[in-house]
């Protein structure tokens, strides 16, 4: 394996780093030179690399090098296919020209154009999935040519409910990645990007999809979709926390944002099982009144939590002293790394957005969830959270009052997960028995090892 090397690319955002970098570590680590690839500013962000043999790091201009040009998103991914097309040519050529030629370019959502780039350069490619295979079954069934999808030649289609999916529940609006519906303000953008992926793995001889997920977790959404070149190589977890193998693996290895150092010490002074951990994640930028009712919902809980919240707002600041100082009851911070937290004893449960990234390190670290979804697949990995996996509850929302998750749901759903009742007790041996499994896909001779090295040798 030391004659490939491969591109991997990623936008600068972190809940699409984490798990790309993280494959390039793996692939590092068995042999294969590796450069991670991101935009010129996007790069410039980015806080403690991992070093690791083999591992290289490159950038490409998108068109925006010093992040001050002011536009939409739609418009920005125009120029970003526009200009990094032709930086990534340009990347690809340098590396020819210095006697490590590229052998495969890999790409994460919402870069279809990586795949064109390297049909006309002639170099295999590789769609790394970092949502769910189910997630991405249902892109597959909307937007597959091969399928007649509904969305396979027009966005204006408005979708039937529920989607019936082969072994799979029904699917109903409620439970769809957001941006498929046209009252999203991100479909107009984000349905053509999807048709262009799956249509381009359906043009392909020889399509590769990588899935940062696990056999023994999805069986049946990959069942559905494994006629495409599918390869499943998740969790993409840092070893440490997994298989333990690489024990310096302890972090994805790089932050676009500054974690606070004081959780830590504070978490270490809680009692086992006790401390709710709240996260919405790296984009959704939650309402001001559901963090009210969170809010409010823990302090009335009297349970200890530790809050990430990203806003900068002095009146945030201040409201974080104001927790701090109920007798130690609470605590908020900026960021933090989210898998130490996770595997720290203090947490008994996580009170999420549900993201695909942190749905699978909830399950690794064996910590139930309570899903809060704001946007995307989050709604669709909440329903297999607690439909199909049974490894944590959905927290529902008052229509009639905007989607808000109201404190008493939530008290409600701290109750189940937190008590000592029959369903808690059945949710924490689900998340162990799938952290498990997790473990034994990853090691060698399990399913995820042994679909990794079925994809390098596809090459």
């Amino acid at each position: 394996m030391k004659h490939h090397h491969f591109i991997i690319i990623s936008l600068p955002i972190q809940g699409h780093i984490n798990p790309t970098l993280q494959l390039a570590k793996n692939l590092s680590r068995a042999g294969v030179r590796c450069t991670f690839v991101t935009t010129v500013n996007g790069f410039s962000k980015l806080n403690n690399l991992p070093s690791i043999d083999g591992l290289f790091y490159a950038s490409i201009s998108d068109g925006n090098d010093d992040g001050t040009a002011k536009m939409d998103f739609s418009d920005y991914m125009k120029q970003l296919k526009r200009v990094g097309s032709e930086n990534l040519k340009k990347l690809v050529d340098k590396y020819a020209g210095d006697g490590h030629p590229v052998t495969c370019l890999v790409y994460t959502f919402i870069l279809p154009w990586v795949a064109e780039v390297a049909r006309e350069i002639n170099l295999p490619s590789a769609f790394l999935v970092i949502q769910s295979a189910t997630a991405f079954a249902i892109y597959h069934h909307l937007f597959s040519i091969n399928n007649n999808g509904v969305y396979s030649s027009t966005n204006e289609i408005n979708l039937s409910f529920p989607i019936k999916l082969p072994e799979l529940p029904l699917v109903f609006r409620d439970d769809i990645p957001s941006f498929l519906l046209l009252n999203d303000p991100y479909s107009s953008f984000m349905i053509p990007v999807m048709r262009e992926h799956i249509q381009n793995l359906e043009h392909d001889t020889n399509p590769r999809v990588l899935i940062n997920t696990f056999n023994e977790l999805e069986e049946k959404s990959l069942k559905f979709i494994d006629k495409i070149g599918i390869y499943s190589i998740g969790p993409l977890i840092p070893s440490a926390f997994l298989d333990g193998i690489e024990l310096e693996d302890k972090s994805f290895g790089c932050d676009l944002f500054e974690k606070s150092e004081t959780y830590c010490q504070w978490l270490d002074s809680k009692l086992e099982g006790s401390v709710v951990y709240v996260a919405f994640g790296s984009i959704a930028m939650v309402k001001e009144e559901q963090k009210e009712e969170v809010l409010q919902g823990l302090l009335e809980s009297e349970m200890p939590f530790l809050w990430v919240n990203r806003s900068s707002k002095e009146d945030d600041k201040k409201k974080n002293d104001e927790i701090y100082g109920l007798n130690g009851k609470g605590m908020i911070v900026p960021w933090c790394s989210q898998m130490e937290v996770l595997f720290h004893k203090s947490i008994g449960c996580f009170v999420s957005h549900c993201g695909w990234n942190s749905t699978l390190e909830s399950t690794i670290a064996g910590v139930p969830l309570i899903g809060v979804p704001q946007l995307a697949d989050q709604f669709t990995n909440i329903k297999m959270v607690e439909e199909v996996w049974g490894t944590g509850v959905r927290a529902r929302v008052e229509e009639e009052e905007g989607g808000i998750v109201k404190r008493e749901e939530l008290k409600r759903c701290l109750g189940v997960l937190m008590g000592d009742g029959e369903k808690g007790n059945e949710i924490r041996r689900n998340v162990k028995k799938y952290r498990d499994l997790a473990v034994e896909a990853v090691k060698v001779g399990g399913s995820s090892q042994n679909n990794l090295n079925k994809f390098l040798e596809s090459l």
